[in-house]
């Protein structure tokens, strides 16, 4: 019988882990299988990093566009009827 647990701990600057195992998990021999993986933890998105984004000034040089607002509101518009 081949069996899974995930357990998710904080590993401490002694590197000594102490694992308690569910009392589902039968006694005897097994093999452990320990994967460290670093958790990147996404910093929060700030209104300048939306500044610093592709999205803005991406239309900048279309002459097509005189009125960006209007322009807008058309997509929305053509969008808000496709989903209808």
């Amino acid at each position: 019988m081949v069996r899974t647990v995930s357990l998710h701990t904080d590993i401490p600057d002694n590197r000594e882990l102490h694992i308690t195992l569910p009392a589902d998990v039968p006694a005897g021999p097994a093999d452990l299988v320990i994967v460290v993986s670093a958790q990147v933890i996404p910093r929060a998105k700030t209104f300048g990093d939306f500044l610093d984004s592709e999205f803005v000034g991406m239309w900048k040089d279309r002459t097509d566009i005189t009125d960006s607002a209007a322009f807008a509101r058309h997509l929305r518009d053509e969008a808000w009827r496709r989903s209808a």
